[in-house]
């Protein structure tokens, strides 16, 4: 900004009007514009309109699917998750998905925890999350859909976590802590047979081979895996390298895939017996044969008649990169297409259609609407893609002209009380077409059924098999699953090859007469991620891992202890106690949700606050309890934590009691921020640096084993009572406990929490996400200050992506409380597979450069094909966009140019070198961190805007204009914000920016001049 103004004033607006049109004021009148005037306006801002319609989706096999999610889509929806008790989202699941779990782990960016969680129980988990009907299903029992903004969207989370995981290329191993495959008995060599590479087979598969079976074969007809998964499901829904990467999971287990072969010419079910000498079949063929309605009796593709058996494979062929080496083209269509059915298959030739040329597709069924079997999810794509829909018509008759079809007649069809449906003959017409699609159901044809023997199928065309678990009940030895089975979708397929997995299992080793469980022990999934040892050795005691629980509301009692060990905790610091005579009696009520992050409501909470005391328990029970929990869980760590008043005797009894009860550490509350300090303990004692000078004296005196003083946040400077307490002989210091404060007030200026008559309340403690910064801020004030002296970390430790940042500080071990809180033990192994993700992720150098689990903006970023300059994504600008985009797919060649058939094979197996330990991580920021003087102001930097992912809200413009520097301009047309040279890279835009990587601040190419305002 230039310096005064005419008058000599500095503080009136000079030289920046232009600047300052667009950005917002009060208004002093009612806003006038004429409706005509707000009709164009509206066309001109219109953002919902961006999907190609019709003849504009020629060639187009880009990804339509609503459930897609970016990262900041995945972390917001996933942050939306109530994780539910007994939750009926799994219970939705047909592979029972712990939802709850992979959800919770893609809120705190642990991706990998996600990807593990989904796989364990679905092999084909990214398949699923592409195209599992989950308005029927998972979502469908999601308890948000009660709400207003409704169900999660648990397909696209899951499409997330698993598409994150795919980039990290990272192979499939088997359970290391199972019996190794050369130690396990003969059973398991037997010979295992699949029939059919698609989505059952691939699942049944996988399970088997985890159990430790290496002589799992699968045989498919075609050149390439995947089944109806790779021929059926169009590109733009389902991706064949997808695909792939299950495929390739499957045989990271050693099961191998024979290519060509097909049932009822190569090999029969019976020959693979009692020929090939297999002891046991699995059955995943599917329905390979279209139903054909008589009305196309001799019609064939030269007529314009396909089945959808007949042209989504030559869809999936002409635009699938990677599926097969053939180069096929494209279905050439034209005109107008009828589908007919129903379902999702029907769906997906409809849409397809128009990528193929169609000019205009209807899809015919003989239901209503609201008996259609397609899940609502296609049936959008398709309504917002401009099919037309004709409901209520059954085929009468086809009309050709010079052997080409050119129109077809429909009866219409009835709707009786009883909710059948009948042809109304009296009533047909005739709608005219250049091609028809028959998607009528599928089925088994007698020859195959001949080659299925000794399966039978019962009236409906389905193999006769035990439901539960897929077993013929012709042959032992023989089992099914599947659209075979009746069960059609991949969700199904997929759970029943995980269901025939074990019978499988039982049945092989009942041969051998090893009797197994009835309950199924299924082995999870397993990366060499999961064997990266996370162990710390820190004060001479092993921990297992460095997340504990801290002294507070998780352990009100010795069983919740206990639970939380069979959960996964390393370790946990017993609610504080004391002698009988300082027992406490606490108040009600006294832990309420913060308020720093707004009207929040339900799990997440950023912070809550506490008026809550130290145990109600004996120091009896406490010190029976931990002798009892050292027995019962000797590898885990337990603290007790004690409290006591200024009083030499006191603490050095307290003290003894606790060490002969056989403590591995004891940590010394000397900052319970409310009510304690009334009595002279807690925060009395540990603001006070003489004090717990005294009182770390006493102790050291009295026992052995390693003690930690746990320092208040209340004080100017942390690093003096840690210091005092290292004078003190302490053996180090936990920091931080709760930060005292009032949470807020109601209206009726009533505090909560308020207590008994009178709505009294007090100051309490603060804790969760709120004091993560005071708690890094104390933890690495005193790392800095204590070079070598160990400390304990805790406050808004709610991941491991935060708990690392405190290793970097300079803590070993974190302790946490309000992520239980905010949802349940089994929180930790979201900790734990964070952990070790992101320290095998330092071992690839290929790696490196991702944040944490997120991959580069490079990595995700979507490649459009067309770039326009100054041009952002909606209104005329989008449809110019689209306009281009489609002149260049018009010739089809680019579908081409990635024909060649991917690899069966992993053929990037990354180079990793060594995983750092957890004990490397510890004080690897500590040299970064430092005094504002050290602090170059020669190396300046300003933002730099990316125009593609900008959404055009103007955040940043507003923000910079009156909270910063006045340094962008925002185009009132395009609404792209132009960062002007009066930028000094404050990094206040890039901070309020709703969009991740939108924003980077970039090296400044001219000196940085500032701005001095008036010099005299």
């Amino acid at each position: 900004m230039a310096g005064p103004d005419a008058n000599g004033d500095v503080s009136q607006v000079n030289d920046i009007e232009n600047i300052l049109a667009l950005n917002p004021t009060v208004n002093k009148f009612a806003t006038f514009k004429p409706t005509a005037v707000s009709k164009k306006d509206k066309a001109h801002w219109k953002k919902n309109d961006r999907c190609k319609t019709a003849c504009d989706l020629k060639n187009d096999f880009s990804d339509v699917k609503p459930t897609t999610l970016t990262e900041r889509g995945a972390l917001f929806e996933s942050s939306r998750c109530l994780k539910c008790a007994d939750a009926p989202c799994q219970k939705s699941c047909p592979t029972q998905l712990d939802v709850k779990s992979f959800i919770s782990s893609i809120a705190t960016k642990n991706y990998y925890g996600a990807a593990k969680a989904i796989f364990s129980d679905n092999p084909l988990g990214l398949t699923c999350g592409m195209v599992c009907p989950v308005s029927n299903l998972c979502e469908g029992g999601c308890n948000l859909a009660s709400t207003e903004e409704g169900a999660i969207k648990i397909g696209g989370l899951q499409q997330f976590a698993t598409e994150q995981f795919k980039k990290m290329n990272v192979a499939q191993i088997r359970d290391p802590s199972l019996t190794p495959i050369d130690k396990l008995p003969e059973s398991y060599l037997a010979k295992i047979a699949l029939v059919g590479c698609g989505p059952t087979s691939i699942s049944c598969a996988t399970f088997l081979a985890r159990l430790g079976y290496t002589n799992v074969t699968v045989f498919e007809k075609e050149q390439y895996s995947g089944g109806l998964s790779s021929s059926e499901i169009p590109q733009y829904r389902l991706a064949y390298d997808a695909v792939d990467f299950e495929v390739k999971l499957m045989k990271d287990l050693g099961v191998k895939v024979v290519y060509g072969k097909a049932l009822g010419v190569d090999f029969t079910i019976d020959s693979l017996k009692s020929k090939d000498g297999f002891d046991a079949v699995y059955l995943g063929i599917g329905m390979p044969e279209a139903k054909v309605d008589s009305v196309f009796d001799g019609l064939t593709v030269k007529d314009g008649f396909y089945t959808s058996k007949d042209y989504l494979p030559l869809v999936s062929k002409g635009s699938k990169p990677g599926l097969c080496g053939c180069k096929s083209a494209l279905p050439e269509l034209h005109g107008r297409v009828i589908v007919l059915g129903a379902g999702d298959t029907a769906f997906d030739c409809a849409t397809s259609a128009y990528r193929c040329g169609a000019s205009r597709v209807t899809v015919a069924f003989r239901r209503a609407f609201t008996d259609m079997r397609a899940v609502p999810e296609e049936v959008d794509i398709a309504k917002d893609e401009r099919c037309e829909f004709l409901p209520y018509v059954l085929p009468k008759q086809v009309i050709k002209r010079d052997g080409k079809v050119v129109a077809l007649e429909f009866y219409k069809t009835e709707k009786d009380d009883s909710g059948n449906y009948g042809i109304d003959e009296d009533q047909f017409f005739r709608v005219k077409c250049d091609y028809i699609i028959s998607a009528f159901g599928s089925q088994v044809g007698d020859e195959l059924m001949t080659a299925c023997k000794p399966l039978a199928f019962n009236k409906w065309g389905l193999a006769d098999i035990d439901v539960m678990s897929g077993q013929s009940k012709q042959a032992e030895w023989l089992f099914a699953g599947g659209d075979l089975i009746g069960n059609g979708t991949t969700v199904e397929a997929v759970n029943d090859g995980k269901t025939a997995s074990w019978a499988i299992h039982k049945y092989l080793q009942s041969l051998h007469g090893i009797p197994i469980p009835d309950t199924p022990q299924l082995p999870n999934f397993f990366t060499a991620i999961d064997q990266v040892d996370i162990s710390v050795d820190f004060c001479g005691v092993k921990f297992e891992n460095p997340f504990g629980l801290a002294s507070a509301t998780p352990c009100t009692s010795a069983s919740m202890i206990r639970r939380s060990f069979e959960q996964g905790w390393g370790f946990a610091v017993t609610k504080t106690f004391s002698l009988d005579k300082d027992l406490v009696t606490n108040v009600s009520p006294r832990i309420v949700r913060g308020t720093t992050s707004g009207h929040h409501f339900g799990p997440g909470q950023g912070a809550f606050l506490n008026i809550e005391l130290i145990s109600e328990k004996t120091c009896h029970y406490w010190c029976k309890s931990v002798t009892e929990l050292k027995r019962d869980f000797p590898e885990k760590v337990v603290i007790a934590s004690i409290m006591c008043g200024f009083n030499k005797e006191d603490w050095q009894q307290l003290a003894v009691m606790a060490e002969a009860s056989g403590a591995d550490m004891l940590e010394l509350n000397l900052s319970c921020p409310h009510g304690m300090g009334e009595r002279g303990m807690g925060l009395a004692c540990g603001q006070n640096p003489e004090l717990v000078l005294h009182i770390c004296k006493w102790v050291r005196e009295a026992i052995k084993i390693p003690f930690f003083a746990k320092l208040t946040p209340n004080v100017t400077e942390v690093k003096e009572i840690a210091l005092a307490a290292y004078n003190g002989g302490a053996t180090g210091v936990t920091a931080i406990n709760t930060v005292s404060g009032l949470m807020g007030l109601k209206g009726d200026s009533n505090a909560w929490p308020a207590v008994g008559s009178e709505k009294r309340t007090t100051y309490g403690g603060v804790s969760g996400n709120a004091t993560r910064p005071m708690a890094l801020r104390a933890v690495s004030s005193i790392r800095r200050a204590l070079p070598d002296y160990p400390i304990m970390a805790t406050g808004g430790a709610d991941s491991a992506d935060t708990c690392i940042q405190f290793l970097h500080c300079g803590a070993s071990v974190i302790q946490i409380c309000s992520a239980v809180q905010n949802q349940d033990f089994t929180v930790v192994q979201d900790y734990i597979t964070g952990l070790k993700t992101y320290l095998y992720m330092q071992s690839r150098e290929d790696l490196l450069q991702w944040d944490g689990q997120s991959a580069p903006t490079s990595v995700t970023k979507p490649k459009e094909r067309v770039s326009l300059v100054n041009a952002p994504h909606f209104g005329q600008y989008q449809k110019e966009r689209n306009r281009l985009d489609t002149e260049s797919r018009k010739s089809g060649e680019d579908l081409l140019v990635h024909a060649e058939p991917l690899p069966s094979q992993r053929t990037d197996t990354p180079v990793q070198g060594k995983v750092p330990s957890v004990q490397d991580q510890i004080n690897r920021a500590i040299p970064r961190i430092g005094v504002y003087n050290d602090l170059s102001n020669k190396e300046q930097v300003v933002a730099l805007v990316d125009e593609d992912l900008c959404i055009n809200c103007g955040k940043c413009y507003m923000t910079c204009n009156d909270s910063g520097y006045t340094a962008i301009k925002f185009d009132a047309k395009t609404h792209i914000p132009l960062v002007t040279d009066l930028c000094t890279g404050c990094d206040l835009c890039l901070s309020v920016c709703p969009i991740p990587d939108c924003i980077t601040m970039v090296p400044r190419t001219i000196p940085y001049v500032p701005n001095r305002g008036l010099v005299v």
